[in-house]
């Protein structure tokens, strides 16, 4: 329930303001975070360092 009123929380305060540019940069951001997590113990990390 944490992170849903983290989320709510966010996006009222991009609708509010008006920083709807910040959106893409959290969705990157996240991703990237998500993919360095998979990838530390993963079969695939060989591939993944390969394509950067």
């Amino acid at each position: 329930m944490a992170n849903q009123s983290l989320i709510g929380e966010f996006w009222e305060f991009l609708r509010v303001r008006k920083r709807y540019w910040l959106l893409p940069i959290v969705v990157v951001l996240s991703l990237f975070g998500m993919l360095i997590i998979f990838t530390e113990s993963s079969t695939v990390a060989p591939f993944i360092y390969a394509l950067f």
